[in-house]
């Protein structure tokens, strides 16, 4: 089908394959030029800091990603509202921390153990409908959009087509799918393969991450004349850990075993994440419509570095410690990169901290939408940054995740202000504090070394300052506290 206009509803109705809501194809109406830029945005699920080409990785090739770099502005210190996906992706979606949502990890968690020294605190299992989210916010401008691939924000009734989507693609209650490859999925994140305007089952062998792209490719087609907003939220590279097999020995060919990335099945499910991106360009080109689409790359969390289930570790995040589930850096800082044609020098680098609840009213902010009086956003728009006319007018960001993770970590919390980075430990209240510029590793405890009596009070006054702004800014945005586990039962 060619390009087409769509209005607020004129997609067929709602079908559901194996638990998966979808839109039908839209309505071919008369074609009219948009006046608003489009929005592509690009999730990546678990995938780290240092797994691109254009961000240090040896083995992992993205010639396409590296591409969209050298096109818009790529981000050094772009962090992740949580270090698990769920809260994550509600950030995105709002604008607003997760513990204002009251929607701190991944759902639907993990059951408390007798082992854990202290009781996480009750939180959301969906994104409440009275929230607004990017689609809504955008649908009085005009604007027709989709979610293709993951959601993970709640079951039913809470799925996309009901927080302002007209198109809800492979969205369920599902963080991960079973297997990589039709048939294993069916029935967990079924999509249609197309007859015409008549979706029939899917095919042996298909590859998720390359159907999903199927789906984006043509929603952008379907709509290139009206703007419209996709939200590519793509379950790779999450896992099982799962790729083609002709990628996978490419890539144990290229492995050096002390190299920092050594996982070749990883690396190619990472290729075709790079050829999705690469397809998704080059529709937009095709379409003409390349110069008015504004297209942000992020990731929700940092890369899997314990093994969870595989052989091996997904990835490594070195030189920053730890990953996926951890408040230290690997697994709250993200690649992530911004193009905007006419707008963004290409080529250029960020390296100001910016977090995932910036997206909401940075796309409201180019979109030309002023907010709603009374209405709580607690991110910045990024416009200043990319147009490089000022910086944010802003003190610190903030990470609340008061759970115990899969991958080992126990409930922390932490602030970043300038280039100090503070940390406190819930299970005891035990802080950690760490100078970014020299230590990106976060090695050096500050508050543990021994140094002169002026730099140790020094040091011991900043924790206390950074340890007084996060406790109220927990305050207010009425964060929940764990608290002590009355069966606690140590090992």
């Amino acid at each position: 089908m060619g390009a087409s206009s769509v209005t607020r509803r004129d997609f067929l109705s709602s079908a559901f394959l194996g638990g998966m809501s979808l839109m039908m194809a839209p309505t071919v109406l008369r074609a009219r030029t948009p006046s608003k830029p489009n929005f592509v945005f690009i999730l990546i699920d678990d995938m780290g800091w240092t797994d691109l080409s254009c961000y240090g990785s040896t083995l992992y090739r993205t010639p396409n990603i590296d591409r969209l770099a050298s096109r818009g502005m790529r981000f050094t210190d772009a962090y992740a509202a949580c270090p698990v996906c769920s809260p994550t992706r509600a950030s995105i979606m709002t604008g607003k921390y997760p513990a204002r949502l009251h929607l701190t990890d991944w759902i639907p968690g993990l059951k408390p153990k007798p082992t854990e020294k202290i009781a996480a605190p009750d939180y959301l299992q969906e994104l409440p409908l009275g929230e607004t989210t990017i689609a809504e916010a955008l649908k009085p401008l005009g604007y027709a959009s989709a979610s293709v691939g993951k959601w993970h924000l709640g079951a039913e009734p809470y799925y996309p087509e009901h927080q302002g989507f007209d198109l809800n693609i492979g969205g369920t209650h599902r963080g991960a799918p079973p297997d990589y490859f039709y048939p294993a999925w069916k029935g967990d994140i079924s999509l249609p393969v197309w007859t015409g305007n008549v979706p029939v089952p899917g095919r042996d062998g298909d590859y998720l991450t390359d159907r999903l792209t199927d789906e984006a490719v043509k929603f952008i087609k379907d709509t290139a004349e009206r703007p419209f907003f996709l939200y590519l939220s793509h379950y790779a590279v999450h896992t099982p850990i799962q790729a083609k097999p002709e990628k996978i020995d490419k890539y144990r060919a290229a492995v050096h075993p002390n190299a920092t990335h050594t996982n070749a099945v990883y690396a190619a499910m990472i290729e075709s994440v790079d050829e999705s991106v690469g397809r998704v360009m080059k529709t937009l080109e095709e379409c003409g419509i390349a110069d008015r689409t504004v297209v942000f790359f992020m990731s929700d969390n940092g890369g899997l570095s314990t093994c969870e289930g595989e052989n091996t570790p997904s990835t490594s995040n070195s030189p920053l410690r730890a990953g996926k589930g951890h408040v230290y850096e690997g697994g709250i800082r993200e690649p992530m990169i911004v193009c905007w044609p006419g707008a963004v020098e290409p080529g250029s680098v960020c390296t100001e901290p910016v977090i995932s609840v910036d997206f909401f009213p940075t796309i409201m902010d180019i979109a030309g939408r002023r907010p709603d009086q009374g209405s709580i956003v607690d991110g910045v728009s990024l416009v200043p940054l990319l147009k490089k006319t000022g910086g944010l007018n802003r003190e610190a960001i903030f990470w609340h995740y008061p759970h115990y993770s899969p991958q080992w970590a126990t409930p922390a919390g932490a602030i970043r202000c300038g280039d100090y980075k503070l940390i406190e430990f819930f299970e005891d209240g035990h802080l950690e504090l760490y100078n970014l510029a020299g230590d990106i590793g976060e090695r050096n405890n500050l508050l543990d070394y021994t140094f002169t009596a002026h730099e140790s009070e020094r040091f011991a006054l900043r924790a206390k300052d950074l340890h007084d702004r996060l406790v109220r800014w927990r305050e207010s945005v009425g964060a929940r506290m764990p608290t002590p586990n009355p069966d606690y039962a140590p090992e």
